[in-house]
């Protein structure tokens, strides 16, 4: 998991609304229907029922960025969620997050995220929810992904997730990573389900060779303004930001990318 710093995290509690209506514009969903459509349900469907979420400082690792956790709690209730950071840290905060009753956990330290639902046992990884939740971004982006081809660059759990998505939403989708092997045996996973996949070892070329591109990976500015046409979309979980600046002003509308909204609304309702 890439480590978050201050800067990436510390004005997403008092933009909500404007990045809201900037994801409308973009995708024609809010960040609520968004991450719905992400895990597979329907926005009509019952969730009135929204369970307690605490959010837990961790200080294990390199310790806690700050921000971080009031940035999470912002995205939780913002979504409408009954949210509460624990005044206690680590072990003590699981405690007392149990103790006020809440069914849904928040917990991060530098290799895991994860949020947990206590009372199903079921967890969510925010690299495999971000992947999830971006695709479900290019969808609406894109008018559909069946038959287009993708470029995903990264292999890793962020990666993985998001071809994953786009193969089951019958996308054409080919693999970049730095490691090539972890391209390969990411296409081997993908063998044994069902689907194929096509490697990519030189990425100039397969940048040049896709519209359709989701940058996953931790590396800044790779993506050039040679890159980029009138009908490239990009998705960009990764931080940083893979595009380079001079770029970002060409893509406008068509460059879908937060340090974490989208990955965690998404968690929110993939435990439920």
């Amino acid at each position: 998991m890439t480590r978050l710093k201050q800067n990436d995290v510390v004005s997403i509690a008092t933009t909500l609304v404007e990045y809201n209506a900037e994801l409308v514009r973009m995708t024609g969903c809010s960040l609520r229907e968004l991450a719905v459509h992400a895990v597979g349900r329907e926005v009509s469907e019952d969730l009135a029922k929204k369970p307690r979420v605490a959010v837990i400082p961790m200080t294990c690792g390199q310790g806690i960025i700050e921000g971080f956790v009031e940035s999470v709690a912002s995205i939780i209730s913002y979504l409408g969620f009954n949210t509460l950071i624990t005044k206690s840290r680590d072990a003590g905060g699981v405690a007392e997050a149990v103790k006020s009753g809440s069914e849904i956990l928040f917990m991060a330290d530098d290799d895991h995220f994860v949020a947990v639902n206590l009372k199903t046992g079921k967890v969510s990884d925010n690299g495999e929810a971000t992947g999830k939740g971006y695709v479900a971004g290019l969808v609406h982006m894109c008018s559909g992904l069946k038959g287009k081809k993708v470029l995903v660059i990264g292999a890793g759990p962020v990666g993985s997730s998001a071809a994953l998505a786009l193969l089951r939403f019958g996308a054409e989708v080919a693999i970049y990573d730095i490691d090539l092997l972890a391209s390969q045996r990411l296409s081997e996973t993908f063998i044994k389900q069902g689907y194929t996949i096509s490697i990519e070892a030189e990425l100039d070329g397969a940048l040049a060779r896709h519209c359709i591109i989701v940058d996953a990976c931790p590396t800044g500015e790779f993506i050039m303004l040679r890159h980029i046409s009138e009908d490239t979309i990009i998705a960009a979980p990764g931080i940083p930001l893979g595009v380079e600046a001079v770029g970002i002003e060409q893509l406008s509308n068509r460059l879908l990318h937060d340090p974490l909204q989208i990955g965690v609304a998404t968690m929110v309702f993939d435990v439920l």
